[in-house]
């Protein structure tokens, strides 16, 4: 029982700094890409953002080999844009929410889509469906001090070197300070919070043996084999 009271606490790593992002809790944002919210069945001219978490412990390293997990016959990719939070608050103004972000990078929010199906159609909650381990690839955070806010940006995943998913960051429905501003009026945000913001269209599966690359200019890369 000693171990116990070893036990690391979940991290990512930072671009050029030997200092890793303490993480402290993942959120997502649904259908926040229109051609997205269409293919899922959604219709994103009515639909509010809504929210979901995954633990703290389910990021991966975005150039990790990363094994399949259990209990899904429809593993599922859905690149996204990152958001790393430094500050926080509760009401956050969105003209003010970007002075909360540390950084950005890019991230793959795993989906067992069998087990989403089955939580919809039951009117279930979709913790089993996304926050299982390693469900959320996570690339090096880029400071945003460095790059900026990436408003107009291409965001691409490949399988195999197929390519899968391929749209622009500018296409969010709901663009970072929104996000920040919205998702602040249901909890309070602090530093170490991580947001996934949602993906393009062009989600699909993976199988044992894929190599699943992906990127978002001036952001990061993701390349992680599915073992």
């Amino acid at each position: 029982m000693d171990s116990l009271f070893s036990v690391a606490s979940p991290s990512a790593e930072v671009a050029g700094d030997a200092r890793r992002f303490p993480i402290r809790r993942i959120f997502c944002v649904g259908k926040n890409y229109a051609d997205h919210a269409r293919e899922m069945g959604g219709d994103p001219t009515r639909e509010p953002p809504f929210f979901f978490s995954k633990p703290a412990d389910a990021v991966v390293a975005g150039a990790a080999d990363i094994a399949m997990p259990s209990r899904t016959a429809d593993l599922h990719h859905e690149i996204e844009l990152v958001i790393a939070l430094g500050g926080g608050g509760a009401n956050i103004a969105s003209e003010d929410a970007l002075a909360t972000v540390f950084g950005y990078a890019v991230g793959n929010d795993l989906t067992r889509r069998d087990l989403q199906a089955d939580a919809k159609a039951g009117g279930r909650p979709w913790d089993m469906a996304k926050g299982f381990d390693h469900s959320a690839v996570l690339s090096p955070i880029r400071p945003a001090a460095e790059i900026g806010y990436p408003s107009n940006a291409r965001i691409w995943l490949s399988v195999n070197g197929t390519m899968r998913q391929d749209g622009d960051i500018a296409d969010m429905i709901w663009p970072v300070a929104d996000i920040i501003a919205e998702l602040s009026t249901y909890v309070e945000l602090k530093p170490g919070d991580l947001i996934y913001t949602g993906t393009p269209a062009g989600v699909g599966r993976i199988k044992a043996g894929d190599l699943v690359e992906g990127g978002i200019d001036g952001v990061g890369v993701l390349a992680n084999r599915f073992v």
